[in-house]
């Protein structure tokens, strides 16, 4: 919200700066975003009166002026050469002499195709005032001639610009600030003068109210024979260009200006156009609107009107209806100003793709004990300005919103905020604030104010004793507790302790939006019915990921585009998967990708592309100590051969492989990525190490080559050897596969070693050799293995 200074100060006028008061401001709650000059300096700039304006006699643009700028010496008028389209005689404009110093310029004494031009005429661009402008800025007729044009157009003013939270919808008029700056720095608050308008005649419309629990407040009067060829008054020009609101006609001029002022929106409809009694109901199916905006829009039933018998004629607390505007021509209106349940306008901006300052204060709560009293306002100012006979105010009302009452402990007060205060500074406190209230001994009773929704319970009030008392005032003290560490279990593996693992092997962590393109969806999981979001921030963003993969492929054209040939990348997050109609599934993974050389570019390593291997022992990394293997597998994302299973303790817990040629090809990657994606919930827990007596007997080494059918797993082959070993063979593992010339077709020959190791005695030939024959029988018993020679 902005708003001026001086403007500020005609309702509250602190004995504080500017500056002071806008770090007072903040410091209670009400956040000052900047503090702006009203206008850039300028000097020697006076109010004019054009005498006459003639036409230059060799440039058709430019007309020569004889102009009245109030100098004292001898010369009645001087001769200014001006180019502005709306320059006539008797207009009262800003004149800056020769000698003034404007943003950017300055004046001197200068001949413009041949003609003397003592000066220059100004619009609102020249002195600052404004980014554009068609023309002149045209003053008042009773502008005095020769005055300063600063201090007659209040330019030693600041605009200041208010952030304010949702909960502080009292602050969006000026009346609100100024009770908030009453009440921080103990200054009188001096309200506006608002006298009841005595009605001239006995025209009114009537009222229906279809909806009293959406608008439990409807007030409107009836005004005829108003003029609209009458100019706002500057004062109030001043305080909406500062504020920032173009003028329009007097009439919304003044409505706008009283919302500023008091934080009530109202609205004007051209009474020529109202057919029968004023309606407010929702819209019923089919009907349509178009606003003043020019948009039109299909009406919903949740969505509140004002109507007449006839059509709609304003979309409730949000925008009114070009069909009942006030226009050139107007003579009668029906003024409205009415109080809207908040939640019947709030979320309509969002679905409407648009906001407007209505809505805005609408949305949050206006104060509905000044509905009426705002429309005796602004009917004052609309008949000063505009003429006009005032009908009596018809009023709907039904059950509005109650302030209870709430008990707030003075001992809880103390408590709360750590602080010595008694009673009597409390309630010099509530007071500065206006509230209602009652005490007893240690208890205060107050009332929230009507334009005060944000408080209904003892925290909101001893907030409110802390922002008027001053956060500054209370000292700050280190908390008086003891911390102890939480045990760190040596058997779960954190997120941190893979987070490490991978950093030491050159990874780069990334962190993704978890909304993703559909598409991705589709190509890298498989997953043609994603979370869709209802209201996705954009287009591309469309539903929710069940795959990190998408993330990491999108970072690695990132990446080459940057001309980096060299990327590996890792990132932990959420995924999601869709579960019955009204929730989904979220479960938490681990994903990394490799693309470009397994080193970085150097003298002492030969060049070679990352490959499957150099992830898997990466992964095995992350896996060890517990239990894994790995399993030929497919899957979407991944090439079809080149691609596997991750096994940890028995459970699948991800995948490894190669991307897909469809998806490197559709992409635009020159070479294929190596990518893994790992379920984090897999590697939770994991064995503790054992300690055990180091043998003091040598192991003893023995290698078997078997030749198997190509089709059987060497997997299915290890682990049944494992199962199967006695308690003096320490390690199996397999050093050598060889396919061709010798062992046959479809065949294969695994070479394993096993080591051998008794930790009481020395282990003989005999022990080792009747080892080595009882794998070798259970090979051949259970895949038909045969011994190479």
């Amino acid at each position: 919200m902005k708003f001026s200074e001086n403007w500020l100060r005609t309702l509250v006028n602190p004995s504080c700066s500017g500056d002071e008061l806008a770090y007072l401001l903040t410091m209670a709650g009400l956040e000052v975003e900047a503090i702006e000059p009203a206008a850039p300096d300028f000097d020697g700039v006076v109010v004019a009166e054009v005498l006459s304006v003639e036409k230059h006699p060799t440039a058709d643009r430019l007309s020569i002026c004889s102009v009245d700028a109030g100098t004292e010496d001898n010369q009645k008028s001087l001769q200014i050469v001006c180019g502005a389209p709306n320059v006539r005689a008797g207009a009262k404009v800003p004149c800056a002499l020769v000698g003034a110093h404007l943003p950017g310029i300055v004046i001197k004494q200068a001949k413009l195709r041949g003609v003397n031009s003592y000066g220059m005429l100004c619009s609102t661009k020249e002195l600052g005032l404004g980014d554009a402008a068609e023309g002149l800025l045209l003053l008042p007729d009773d502008a005095p001639i020769g005055e300063d044009f600063r201090r007659y157009y209040a330019l030693e003013d600041n605009i200041f610009s208010l952030s304010l939270t949702p909960n502080r919808a009292d602050c969006l008029g000026l009346v609100g600030v100024a009770r908030e700056v009453a009440a921080i720095t103990d200054t009188a608050f001096l309200p506006m003068a608002n006298e009841a308008v005595v009605s001239d005649i006995d025209k009114s419309l009537v009222v229906q109210v279809a909806e009293p629990t959406a608008c439990p407040l409807y007030c409107g009067r009836v005004i005829q024979g108003i003029r609209l060829d009458v100019m706002t008054p500057a004062w109030i020009l001043r305080r909406l260009d500062r504020s920032g609101i173009r003028p329009i006609s007097p009439v919304v001029d003044v409505t706008n200006y009283v919302m500023l002022e008091t934080g009530q929106p109202m609205h004007a409809f051209d009474l020529a156009k109202v057919t029968g009694s004023i309606q407010v109901r929702n819209a019923r199916p089919g009907e349509q609107i178009q606003l003043l905006n020019g948009h039109q829009l299909n009406l919903q039933p949740d969505m509140l009107l004002i109507a007449d018998q006839k059509e709609p004629l304003a979309l409730a607390g949000i925008m009114g209806g070009m069909n009942s505007g006030v226009v050139d021509g107007t003579t009668d209106i029906f003024l409205e100003s009415a109080f809207f349940d908040p939640a019947v306008v709030s979320g309509k901006s969002f679905y409407l793709g648009f906001g407007t300052d209505s809505s805005y204060r609408f949305e949050r709560g206006v104060d509905f004990a000044a509905t009426r009293d705002v429309l005796e306002r602004a009917t004052n100012l609309i008949v000063k300005i505009c003429g006009g006979k005032t009908g009596p105010i018809t009023e709907v009302k039904s059950e509005l919103p109650q302030r209870s009452t709430v008990s707030v402990r003075v001992d809880r007060i103390r408590r709360v905020l750590g602080i010595s205060i008694d009673k009597q500074q409390i309630s010099k406190l509530f007071r500065r604030l206006g509230f209602d209230f009652t005490s007893n001994v240690d208890t205060f009773y107050v009332t929230p104010p009507s334009y005060r929704f944000d408080l209904a319970i003892e925290e909101d009030f001893i907030e409110e004793v802390a922002r008027i008392y001053g956060y500054d005032h209370i000292s700050a003290r280190v908390p008086d507790s003891s911390f102890t560490l939480l045990p760190a279990t040596e058997s779960v593996q954190t997120q941190s302790q893979l987070r490490q693992i991978l950093v030491a092997r050159d990874y780069q962590e990334v962190i993704n939006y978890a909304f993703v393109d559909a598409a991705w969806e589709s190509d890298f999981s498989g997953n043609e019915t994603p979370v869709a979001l209802k209201n996705p921030i954009a287009s591309h963003m469309s539903v929710m990921r069940s795959s990190l993969i998408g993330g990491l492929i999108a970072n690695l054209q990132f990446n080459l585009n940057r001309q980096q040939a060299r990327v590996r990348l890792f990132e932990i997050g959420c995924c999601f998967l869709q579960g019955d109609e009204k929730s989904c599934m979220q479960t938490e993974n681990l994903a990394g990708l490799c693309y470009g050389d397994i080193v970085p570019e150097q003298w002492g390593v030969p060049s070679r592309s990352t490959d499957f291997y150099d992830v898997k022992a990466d992964i095995e990394a992350l896996c060890w100590p517990s239990d894994f293997h790995f399993e030929a597998a497919s899957h979407p994302a991944l090439h079809p051969g080149k691609a596997a299973r991750v096994i940890v303790n028995n459970r699948n817990a991800g995948w490894i492989g190669e991307l897909h040629p469809r998806w490197q090809s559709k992409y635009g990657l020159a070479k294929a990525a190596v990518l893994f994606e790992l379920h984090l919930d897999a590697f939770v827990g994991r064995p503790l190490p054992v300690a055990k007596d180091i043998p003091k007997y040598p192991p003893i080494r023995r290698d078997i080559a078997v030749i198997v059918s190509n089709h059987i797993s060497t997997q299915a082959i290890l682990a049944c050897m494992h199962a199967e070993k006695i308690s003096i063979i320490s390690e199996i593992s397999l050093f050598d596969i060889y396919r061709g010339k010798g062992v046959g077709e479809d065949k294969k020959s695994l070479a394993f070693r096993i080591l051998l190791q008794d930790t009481e005695k020395t282990l003989t030939d005999q022990d080792a050799d009747f080892v080595v024959t009882s794998m070798i029988n259970i090979l051949e018993r259970k895949f038909g293995a045969k011994l190479r020679n």
